[in-house]
This record gives C-alpha cells, structure tokens and sequence, in this order.
C-alpha cells in the first residue's frame, strides 16, 4: 500500500484562548513518516490535534500537502477534511460487525481508493476479525478496527491522540507491530501523542515537544533500543533525566 503522497509537509499555527488554556503553537510535519508530540499533561496536545481536526475552531491556518485547510478567509468543516483522527477510545459502532465499522469509514471516499479495503485488512491483520461484533473484541483489537476505519477514509493526513494509553500491556504488545508495519506502508504523514517514551522511541521519526501551549523545536527521534543499550549508565541517566523533564514517562 504506497497511500497518496504529499509533496509538501502540513504547515500550521494556531493561536487563541480556550477557558483560561492559551493555545499559541506553530508547526511543521515532513511530508510522510511519524512525528510523535509530547509533553506534560494540559501542554495543549490534544487541543492542538483537534484544531488540526476542525473539531477545534481558533484562529490560525494549516496546509496540508499544499492544500490550505484553514486560514484568514476559509475554514474547512471537520467532515470535509481528508483526515483520519484515531483517539484513546475507539468509539466503535457497536451495531454493526468489524465489516461494517470498516466499511462505514469508506463509504463517502472516492470511488478510486488510495488505501485500499484488502490492503488495510492485511496491513492490520484484520481478516479473522471480519465477522465478530465489537464487544467480542480486546482492546487492541478494537484499536485496530479504528485504525483501519480511519485509513479507509482516505486521508491526507492520520492523527492519533494516544491511542495505547487505555491499553495494559498485553493489548500494546499486540499493536505496536501493527503500528510499525503502519509507519513502513504508509506515505502520509502521521501525528502520534504520546508520553511514553518507549512508544516514541519504537515508532516515531521525529519529536515535537509541547509545553504551556506552544510547540518547541523539533528534536530527532530517540535512539532506538540497541543504541540505548551500548550507551553507559551515566549517559542512559542523562537520556532519562531529559525525557522526565520533557514530559514523558516510562513505558507502563
């Protein structure tokens, strides 16, 4: 599954007042790739995704791909944006089987898929799935079908606000291969909150820090497990003390 291709990264900025919460964050994502967001909790990550979803309106502007979804004089409805938004919940339908939940997310796509039915069900491991209702599925198992429902929207861009959070750690060993092989396949640019820095570490290509609303600049990816290990104690300490302070936490 190559997924469409964005030329151009997403571009934003966001700036406005929510009760006594002051968002006032400027960004930029790669074109494809996953860039993690981080930081301490009521930093302004979730209320930065949904403005980015339209489920937020403040004032500001975002392209994606060129494309211009909000500015000073236009401001693209949340159903009219190809985004696909996968939460801590998965809000599933339960009435209707895993089909159903997936095929719901495509029915109001283009009749010339990107991301096709067959290709998100093998990306995801969905195909035992298929028949069973949403009650009768674990956490992880649900996350996926929302993953997969999201793809199936077509979107130019994925957001996902941490969506292992309510998992334990049987249901987050399930997924992240999952994840990973997401990160391989798909050429959109993904945003992933999370504050566990093993998550990070394991998926992301870069990181954006968040704090008291505004985005910080951009730091590479944390290095993957192999180099941690040939770090020294002194440098692993280091590492740790800086992600305790950046607002991540250990792996539950």
């Amino acid at each position: 599954m190559s997924g469409p291709f964005l030329k151009a990264g997403v571009e934003g900025a966001f700036s406005g007042t929510l009760g006594g919460f002051r968002l006032d964050a400027a960004f930029q994502l790669a074109p494809t790739g996953i860039t993690a967001l981080s930081g301490p909790s009521g930093s302004g990550k979730t209320t930065l995704l949904r403005c980015m979803a339209g489920l937020t309106r403040l004032g500001g502007r975002l392209s994606v791909g060129g494309a211009v979804w909000q500015d000073e004089e236009r401001f693209l409805a949340p159903h009219r944006r190809p985004v696909g938004v996968v939460f801590q919940e998965p809000s599933l339908l339960a009435h209707l089987s895993v089909r159903g939940n997936l095929l719901y997310g495509a029915k109001r796509t283009p009749a010339k898929l990107e991301i096709g039915f067959d290709d998100t069900i093998d990306l995801l491991g969905l195909a035992p799935l298929l028949g069973r209702f949403t009650a009768n599925l674990s956490g992880g198992e649900r996350q996926r079908v929302a993953l997969g429902r999201a793809l199936l929207s077509q979107p130019r861009l994925l957001l996902m606000d941490e969506p292992l959070s309510s998992l334990d750690a049987g249901s987050k060993a399930e997924i992240l291969p999952y994840l990973e092989r997401l990160h391989r396949t798909l050429a959109i640019p993904v945003l992933y909150i999370s504050h566990d820095a093993g998550e990070i570490a394991r998926l992301a290509d870069r990181v954006l820090f968040m704090r008291e609303g505004t985005v910080l600049a951009a730091d590479p990816a944390p290095p993957p497990a192999a180099t941690l290990a040939g770090l020294d104690a002194a440098a692993r300490d280091s590492l740790a003390l800086a992600a305790l302070r950046a607002g991540l936490r250990p792996e539950a």
